[in-house]
């Protein structure tokens, strides 16, 4: 007879290739096989997909993924159906057509797994249909997202919690990387995870090497950091602008170096990111938009050139490094200007009330949403524009628009669709007529109608005008102007993707007045993110804590010891220079100082980052013995 460890075995290897589960994984399997729930807390890396995809594949039955990125989704269902496993995902900006073919698969149990947003636990269409679909398991991922005191808080995961009296007996299994003892209390509550439970792997990771290093000199430290660890790796920076600047920088020292950030088109920002995920670029230099979702086992190192918003954020960002087991590092930079830097964007974080409730009601005309109305309506959002129409400060306005975002009031998203998406209305016979009477367009309808056929007639299909312009023998600037033609005599119904961010209000809007954000509300939160602030400043600056033992601390792990290897931790152990050190370096030293003159910083960047401090060690008996020249005190020559 088959035993529930040998089945979820067997699904592993058919499915995975894999042979044992790792840590926690078939615990909680066999929980949720159990029709119990519970939330798993895995560290970045920690295998937290198959803890949900392996027992959907035992039970009979759609499992239900709730997932708050669309790129998150679309990965995953890729993954799924390279392995054989049938998916689908519904998001915003499909057709009505395109979601109820979707959803009417699952309630015929032609998909496995189904990724929706948490907004869409809201929509009727998607109500009626669970409601008819034998869904097996329930999976919220990103669960932190549930809980205002996280650091990603997302209003629309409140609204999961009303789908459970709908899937009576349904086990639900909430998954993260990072919560604090605080938001792991939160998240079971918010999804009424009873009775509660939950699977914490440790947040150690016994490969990955932290260090803080202060320098002024950033881009210089970089540049040496990456000589002497090699890979691949990611920098983080706070600025899109900054991505661009700090990959260039890095290229004219070298380095083969791209940048990534949502500002980017679908296109470019799956280019670099393949071309990084295939190691055709050594370094990705990125704002906290990249990484969700990418499982590259070889990233040797991560740095941050700028302070990290919170401490959540920089673990799971540091833990992107050293997936495959093997020693990698996460390094900050930091400088103390980066402190004075990181207090004024908190204070420009937390305008007062009445500057908020300001920027409430300048949204509300702005969108020309009269009172009492509004909810459900998008509109295409500027912030620029919003703060030069009603001459409000950008950080500030910004930092106003997000509390109204967390307070539920509505949200902000990018444009849902990746591409523009076209119909043909007319007929065969007109299209043929306006092929004839205009030639300018001929070229670029041929392609259409070559590229999709009939599908063109019935459905939206998605259209990227440089593919098409490329084809037609077109500049991009000519395709889309003739597209806009054949839309304004309709003979093609052309929805450009559009620019910008896109705002959803989340509730009709209100009269004007007090009340929007109540005092206590507001001073709960600004309690809670300087405390978040405090933690990142004190990781930044503290010399006498294992960096290590600090974030496992942050978490919950107060019984952690010392990792020996963090810059905190080399500092203390006054390293005693053996025989074969002095050899080994004596060498390596004499090699390099015999082929031109350096400084000891410049011979620090040519050896591993754990000799550092014996390099300094010697280096003061390489000076008593006179084995080193120097014209000026500053570069050396071996004598």
């Amino acid at each position: 007879m088959e035993t529930i460890s040998s089945r979820i075995h067997q699904i592993l290897k058919e499915y995975w290739g894999y042979r044992q589960f790792r840590p926690l994984q078939q615990e909680i399997i066999e929980h949720v096989l159990q029709g119990r729930d519970a939330l798993a807390l895995l560290p970045t890396g920690g295998g937290k997909s198959i803890c949900f995809q392996v027992p959907s594949l035992a039970m009979r039955g759609v499992c239900l993924v709730i997932s708050p990125l669309i790129a998150l989704m679309k990965d995953q269902v890729e993954n799924l159906r390279k392995r054989g496993i049938a998916a689908a995902a519904v998001y915003s900006g499909m057709s009505r057509q395109e979601t109820e073919l979707v959803l009417n698969g699952a309630v015929h149990g032609r998909y496995k797994f189904l990724y929706v947003s948490p907004e869409r636990c809201r929509n009727e269409m998607f109500l009626a249909h669970l409601q008819r679909m034998q869904v097996c398991l329930l999976a919220v991922d990103e669960a932190h997202c549930v809980s205002q005191w996280g650091y990603d808080f997302r209003p629309p995961y409140l609204q999961i919690a009303e789908l459970r009296p709908m899937l009576p007996g349904v086990p639900l299994l909430a998954l993260t990387a990072t919560a604090t003892p605080d938001v792991v209390e939160d998240i079971q509550e918010k999804l009424r995870i009873r009775p509660k439970k939950v699977f914490q792997k440790s947040f150690k990771r016994d490969n990955l090497v932290y260090y803080v290093i202060e320098d002024e000199d950033k881009m210089g430290r970089l540049g040496r950091i990456i000589r002497k660890v090699g890979g691949c790796g990611i920098v983080y920076v706070r600025s899109r602008r900054k991505t661009a600047e700090v990959a260039q920088a890095l290229q004219q020292m070298g380095f083969s170096a791209t940048y990534y950030h949502a500002g980017l088109d679908h296109e470019e920002r799956s280019e670099r990111q393949q071309a990084w995920v295939e190691d055709r670029v050594q370094v990705m230099v990125a704002t906290n938009a990249f990484g969700m979702g990418i499982d590259k086992p070889d990233v040797r190192f991560v740095v941050h050139l700028d302070l990290p918003d919170t401490l959540e954020a920089y673990f799971q960002e540091a833990g992107r490094a050293g997936r495959d087991e093997k020693r990698a590092f996460a390094l900050l930079v930091y400088h103390a200007s980066d402190r004075l830097k990181a207090e004024e964007n908190f204070a420009k974080s937390y305008p007062e009330i009445s500057f908020i409730q300001r920027v409430y009601e300048a949204a509300g005309n702005y969108c020309q949403i009269p009172v009492g109305s509004g909810e459900g309506a998008v509109f295409p959002f500027d912030l620029r524009d919003f703060c030069h129409t009603y001459d409000f400060p950008v950080v500030e306005t910004a930092s106003a628009l997000s509390f109204l975002e967390r307070a539920g009031y509505f949200r902000f998203s990018e444009p849902a669709s990746e591409s523009s998406k076209l119909r043909i209305l007319a007929d065969y016979t007109d299209v043929y007529r306006y092929q004839v009477e205009h030639p300018e367009a001929e070229a670029l309808l041929q392609v259409l109608l070559r590229q999709y056929g009939g599908s063109l007639y019935s459905d939206y299909v998605p259209v990227s005008e440089k593919d098409l312009a490329r084809r037609a023998g077109l500049s991009e600037t000519q395709a889309t102007r003739l597209l806009v033609q054949l839309h304004q005599v309709s003979i093609v119904d052309y929805r450009p993707l559009p620019q910008g961010v896109l705002l959803s209000w989340a509730m009709e809007r209100r009269k004007s007045g007090g009340g929007i954000l109540p005092p206590q509300v507001y001073d709960a939160r600004k309690a809670n993110a300087r405390r978040k602030l405090d933690a990142v400043i004190g990781y930044a600056t503290e010399s006498s804590l294992c960096r290590s033992r600090y974030l496992l601390q942050y978490f919950g792990e107060d019984r952690s010891g010392n990792c020996g290897l963090c810059d905190v931790c080399l500092s203390k152990k006054h390293p005693c220079l053996t025989e074969s050190d002095r050899r080994r370096l004596r060498q390596e030293i004499q090699a390099l100082l015999e082929q031109k003159a350096m400084s000891l910083k410049e011979l620090s960047a040519c050896i591993p980052q754990e000799q550092e401090a014996l390099l300094k060690q010697y280096w003061e008996e390489l000076l008593a013995e006179e084995l080193l020249v120097s014209d000026d005190g500053l570069l050396f020559r071996w004598k």
